[in-house]
């Protein structure tokens, strides 16, 4: 009897080899993060303005404030944690979730593939080492924003398509380049 291999996602195929995964950079939660932080600093206000109020108010307030910036940063935690990239040795898969109730799958086979490259574009994602991957495909781009080390990630993408066989080839955009081509220089 044949050994199962373990699946590390639901819809992997039998026959294929998770590679790598990666997530974007923990940056993305920054929004739940500030108006989280502001919830601490609403508990202890009563205490604050009215210190006659005493400790208990302050504590007391203070634990609330915890509370509900763990309720408010949850769903930014949540979007960031569940949302992966994973790489086979036949496609790439990316998964999204925005929120507690909206999920997205992108299933884009290696074949696919036309060009990797990546952009790290202004101070802070220089600064905190973040930037955008743009995959060209045959049937559109695929651009994965705020991803975590964006020269490492494309450099593993890469080597995957190269061992894997794929290789990127110079296609017309559309009919009117491919015409202009061919056409002859007209001389005076």
């Amino acid at each position: 009897m044949a050994k199962k291999t373990e699946k590390y996602f639901e819809d992997q195929f039998d026959d294929e080899n998770v590679l790598f995964v990666f997530r974007k950079h923990p940056i993305v939660m920054r929004k739940g993060l500030v108006i989280g932080s502001v919830c601490p600093l609403l508990g202890v206000l009563p205490a604050a303005i009215k210190p006659s109020l005493g400790f208990g108010w302050f504590f007391g307030g203070l634990i609330v404030g915890l509370i509900m910036w763990v309720v408010v940063m949850f769903p930014s935690w949540i979007s960031w944690y569940y949302s992966v990239y994973i790489v086979t040795d036949q496609r790439i898969i990316q998964i999204t979730r925005k929120g507690l109730f909206h999920h997205t799958v992108v299933d884009l086979t290696l074949n696919q593939i036309q060009m990797v490259n990546y952009q790290i574009a202004g101070l802070q994602e220089t600064m905190l080492g973040y930037g955008t991957i743009m995959m060209q495909t045959y049937v559109g781009d695929l651009v994965i924003h705020e991803v975590h080390h964006p020269a490492k990630i494309q450099k593993e993408i890469l080597n995957v398509l190269r061992k894997q066989g794929v290789v990127a080839k110079n296609l017309p955009m559309n009919k009117e380049e491919n015409e202009e081509e061919t056409e002859p220089e007209e001389t005076s």
